[in-house]
């Protein structure tokens, strides 16, 4: 090891410094160039799968809790339309807020409770409790640990539908929005469409 050692103090020595130090830059320069350009061939592929999956994830996160509703409204229409008298039906719904959803989380809870005695004779108690929360998290991405959704309470629904002019099929329409929704019926209106 020692003679390694003697050999390049011996070379560096006879080299000419300036000689030297410009074949370490170049060597120094070509290393940097073949680092960037293996990460932009090689690094972005494995960056852009794990984007692309967590962007497709959170957008259909986002539809399902911005399209509740709408996805709602669909199912309904869609059901209404199979009774027999009912032909296009139309449905609104309009809730009272957006999906909620309850996390995980460790709570910890200190209570203390000190009597003091004083000379005299007097007392006096001090009482204190401590509450800490901590909110988990799943996975290496930070994402909240979502222990349910509740969903959102429903406001109202109107249904335009064609065949609802005649009162009976109006009213098996009407009945049949209250059951599937489980809603009151000063909650649904019914029309009849073109």
């Amino acid at each position: 090891m020692s003679d390694l050692i003697n050999r390049i103090k011996n070379h560096l020595e006879n080299v000419n410094n300036k000689k030297f130090i410009n074949n370490l830059l170049i060597i120094l320069v070509v290393s940097i160039i073949f680092l960037i350009v293996s990460k932009k061939i090689v690094g972005p592929k494995e960056n852009v799968m794990d984007n692309s999956i967590n962007s497709f994830s959170n957008e259909i996160l986002r539809d399902l809790e911005e399209d509740y509703s709408e996805y709602l409204e669909k199912k309904l229409a869609n059901t209404l339309e199979k009774i027999e008298g009912v032909g296009e039906v139309n449905v609104m719904i309009t809730l009272e807020n957006s999906i909620e959803k309850v996390t995980a989380a460790n709570t910890t809870q200190i209570s203390e409770s000190v009597i003091e005695n004083d000379s005299e004779g007097g007392t006096r108690e001090s009482n204190r409790e401590d509450l800490t929360t901590q909110v988990l998290t799943k996975g290496s991405d930070g994402s909240l640990l979502v222990v349910k959704e509740i969903k959102p309470s429903i406001n109202g629904v109107i249904v335009i539908a064609q065949g609802a002019d005649e009162p009976v099929i109006k009213e098996i329409i009407y009945e049949a929005v209250k059951t599937v929704l489980g809603i009151k019926g000063n909650k649904v209106q019914v029309y009849s469409g073109k």
